[in-house]
């Protein structure tokens, strides 16, 4: 591995994702497939750009992913977690910018068990008075 190679893990629901970032062109490799064929929708995509945006280096390093787990809300919100960490690792002087943004916190949400004697979580069977 280089020296600029930076690792970094990003983890949303049950999904993780483990970031590699290289300078290079800005292509975005996830699971071995390019960023909007893995995913499709735009708005993923861009949620996904985000923390380069911010941070205003786009086009100057290639990322490469590796998603696991989850769904693809799950995978992409991974994702943007971990390339967030891995700029905040590689120049310490743009980790206010992405603080600033939100980008640093990691989404505690998680899915509530199902409790006994219930449909789901919270969802309760029909209650029949006669």
């Amino acid at each position: 591995m280089q020296e600029s190679t930076v690792l970094a893990v990003g983890r949303r629901k049950t999904a993780s994702a483990v970031i590699r970032l290289t300078p290079g062109t800005g292509n975005i490799v996830v699971n071995g497939k390019p960023l909007e064929k893995y995913f499709g929708h735009a708005a993923i995509v861009r949620e996904i750009r985000r923390p380069l945006a911010a941070s205003g280096v786009e086009g100057k390093f290639d990322i490469s992913c590796n998603a696991k787990g989850g769904g693809y809300t799950g995978q992409s919100g991974a994702i943007t977690l971990g390339i967030s960490r891995a700029l905040a690792k590689y120049d310490e002087t743009l980790r206010p910018v992405l603080k600033k943004e939100g980008l640093l916190t990691r989404d505690p949400r998680m899915v509530e068990r199902k409790k006994y004697g219930m449909v789901k979580a919270r969802k309760r069977y029909q209650f029949s008075k006669r």
